[in-house]
């Protein structure tokens, strides 16, 4: 076998919590408990893995074990086991119940025993119903029995995340304020400001800012980049760029490499190119924006018109003047300019300014006849 072996039996009833999810799906700082345990034993250099449990919960324990884990049917797991271990050495690391992988002692939940030892209490008792001979008790793991246990590990979990980050080299303002998914990977150097909130299988570089305020969920950010009071999920932020304060990055975003993304600005299954700045105040949806882009003040790409969406195009070194509407579909070529607020229908040029709105008339002594014909009216 490649790497070490583990077979984890978890409980027959599958510890139902109110809601009916299984305690393992239960989540520690958003991640299902099933998910972190294994990501630990596959950082202790598990390789194969089996998952012994209930048939009836295969389906929904999936998405959270990993690819080659085989989930193995309880009602006949000595069966299965001997099968997969046939003809194999080595040890194996056994794991009892719900268990959380924060370095305390097991208790006897889990330990390290041979394969042949483990092949003879299932031949002897049709199943794993006994102490394998020569088990070695092992540490790192705190059983768990239902919802009230989980609860009360919580603090602790939290605490365990966060210093294997410092442990990294990452700085955390206040660990009492930061709350960070196990899954989470933070560069060294990077700076974790209070109100902090890491979610998913975030990865952030080295030397960031992060915070306060702010909450990424499955993203990666590069080296040098700051992100303030904003919320980013599912996106791309390059190196050396600045998002927020109060930015919002939806799914399927790539931001660029020193790139500005300022407040109240959204971004939207779009690409935005390296050197862009959207400083305030823009709505950029369903578009592909070349690198250097100034985007003024008040800028939105209209990308839907009540029945599809339609892709903006922005080429390289465009400045976009303040209050423009981009009625997608539509392309701005490179180095073009729009003039404030035109609402642009057609495509501009390379080089060329595109105006899209009304001649400015003035009416001389309009504004003293309307003083004098309300104030009559007073």
């Amino acid at each position: 076998m490649d790497g070490k072996t583990a077979i984890w039996f978890l409980p027959d009833n599958i510890a139902l919590t109110g809601d009916k999810t299984p305690l393992m799906l239960q989540t520690v700082q958003f991640c299902p408990i099933l998910s972190w345990t294994c990501a630990e034993l596959t950082a202790m250099g598990v390789g194969r893995l089996f998952i012994v449990c209930d048939k009836s919960v295969h389906e929904q324990l999936r998405p959270c074990v990993p690819w080659d884990a085989v989930l193995v049917d309880g009602a006949r797991h000595a069966e299965e086991l001997l099968e997969h271990l046939s003809g194999k050495t080595g040890d194996v690391i056994v794991l009892n119940g719900v268990v959380l992988p924060v370095g305390v002692f097991s208790g006897g939940a889990v330990y390290s025993a041979t394969i042949p030892a483990v092949r003879r209490v299932l031949k002897e008792h049709g199943a794993f119903a006994a102490f394998p001979e020569g088990a070695e008790i092992l540490r790192g793991f705190l059983p768990v029995g239902d919802e009230e246990e989980l609860r009360a590990a919580q603090p602790m979990c939290r605490q365990k995340i966060l210093q294997k980050l410092l442990d990294g080299g990452v700085e955390i303002m206040d660990t009492n304020n930061c709350y960070v998914d196990p899954r989470v990977k933070v560069g060294a150097g990077t700076v974790l400001l209070p109100g902090t909130i890491l979610r998913g299988e975030t990865v952030i570089g080295e030397g960031c800012t992060i915070g306060p305020n702010t909450m990424l969920t499955d993203c990666t950010v590069g080296d040098c980049t700051e992100v303030n009071a904003s919320q980013a999920t599912e996106s791309r932020i390059g190196s050396h760029t600045n998002v927020g304060p109060f930015a919002y990055l939806r799914p399927n975003s790539t931001v660029g490499d020193h790139v500005k993304v300022g407040d109240f600005v959204e971004i939207k299954n779009s690409v935005v190119g390296n050197g862009t700045k959207i400083s305030h105040l823009t709505y950029v949806g369903d578009s592909d924006v070349g690198e250097r882009v100034n985007f003024g003040c008040g800028t939105v790409t209209t990308n839907y018109d009540g029945f599809r969406k339609y892709r903006c195009t922005i080429g390289d070194d465009v400045f976009i003047g303040c209050n423009t509407n981009l009625v997608a579909p539509v392309t701005l070529g490179d180095g073009c300019y729009t003039a404030a607020g035109s609402t642009i229908t057609k495509d501009v040029p390379k080089d060329a300014l595109g105006v899209a709105r009304e001649r400015q008339v003035n009416l001389d002594g309009w504004a003293a006849k309307n003083r004098e014909i309300k104030g009559q009216k007073k």
